[in-house]
């Protein structure tokens, strides 16, 4: 199933409403590629380059899109695009929410960290019972420093982002 590109529903508009037809004369193109062109502003050298077909015989139809509202009238007519949204002191609650929550995960992340590196033991952890082959073991200690590795990472992202926040 072939797939139509946003473009066609308002190309098939182009040929179904034949109230604002193009000026007699004009040689209007149809152009490949997503999305499908059609235009008038093209010299014939320029479609034949192009890859574009003439449409002969069918009216075309302009139909004006709208404009996306930009952020300023969306704000109701402030132009400030800086302007925080809701009051002072609500900002100030959720920035204190932010940093809260967290600086309770920093708390929890460091503690296990803390747990992984007491248990990695400097490169030695203690041998487990399970762990009587010795690729097993050299396994499981890659694995805790490649964890080790990762909480560390996790550690300095949360305090990238407790940086971010303003002062309380």
């Amino acid at each position: 199933m072939p797939r139509w590109p946003v473009a066609a529903p308002f190309a098939a508009l182009l040929f179904a409403l034949p109230s604002a037809a193009w000026p007699q004369g004009g040689v209007v193109y149809r152009c490949p590629g997503p999305p499908v062109l059609y235009t008038d502003q093209l010299t014939p050298q320029e479609a034949k380059d192009k890859g574009c077909r003439t449409i002969e015989g069918a009216p075309v139809t302009i139909v004006q899109g709208t404009r996306p509202r930009t952020s300023a009238s969306a704000a109701g007519g402030s132009t400030r695009a800086s302007e925080p949204r809701g009051d002072a002191a609500e900002q100030r609650a959720r920035d204190a929410d932010a940093r809260r929550i967290l600086g309770d995960e920093l708390r929890r992340e460091e503690d296990k960290l803390a747990a992984l590196q007491r248990e990695y033991n400097n490169g030695e952890p203690e041998r487990l019972g399970s762990e009587r082959n010795y690729a097993r073991y050299q396994e499981r200690v890659a694995n805790l420093r490649a964890a080790i590795q990762r909480k560390e990472a996790d550690i300095a992202a949360i305090k990238r982002e407790l940086a971010k926040l303003p002062a309380p």
